[in-house]
């Protein structure tokens, strides 16, 4: 069992009981939604203290929704128990990702340095926006937010370990999409 100290990752979110046998749908929080199928026990969590782990009888995959029926969940009543819980794993038990390739939380909280100017921080990751094509770093700086698209010739350097981003920006990107943050 993890210890307290460890940290979740959240792969599904449970929406509402699905049948009269005790089963529930979830929507999906994950990039590997196959990895679910796989797990024989998942730990629970309201957001109020440490997640409960519990066993699981069968996953399957129903549209873009995952079905989950857990041990000793055998009825409608019983599945509504687990409405609006998040499914856990401890971030220990992530599934590896190739070489350049990261967690949206791992990248949030870097400091972002131009490689021109690398001791002083331009800003902090505060999240990876998906618009299509390459994901933006959303970078909170003292002009207001600014997006850096995460590609390999703009950021130089990704080292999550060390909370650090190095960044060669095009001329008048910081001018181009400055927006004050609220």
């Amino acid at each position: 069992m993890p210890s307290s100290s460890d940290s979740y990752m959240t792969l599904a979110r449970i929406l509402r009981p699905r049948g009269i046998k005790g089963e529930v749908s979830a929507q999906i929080l994950t990039d590997f939604p196959e990895r679910l199928l796989k797990l024989r026990e998942v730990f629970l969590s309201s957001g109020q203290g440490q997640p409960r782990k519990v066993r699981l009888r069968r996953a399957w995959l129903h549209g873009d929704r995952i079905i989950l029926h857990f041990e000793g969940c055998d009825s409608m009543n019983d599945a509504e128990k687990f409405r609006n819980l998040e499914v856990q794993l401890p971030l220990s038990q992530r599934t590896p990702l190739e070489k350049g390739q990261y967690y949206v939380s791992d990248l949030a909280g870097c400091s972002v340095f131009e490689r021109a100017n690398p001791s002083v921080p331009l800003g902090t990751v505060r999240d990876v926006e998906f618009p299509g094509g390459s994901p933006l770093l959303a970078v909170d700086t003292p002009r207001g937010e600014v997006l850096i698209p995460l590609a390999e010739d703009i950021c130089t350097l990704i080292d999550p370990a060390n909370r650090r981003i190095e960044v060669v920006l095009p001329d008048g990107l910081l001018d181009l999409n400055a927006r004050p943050t609220s």
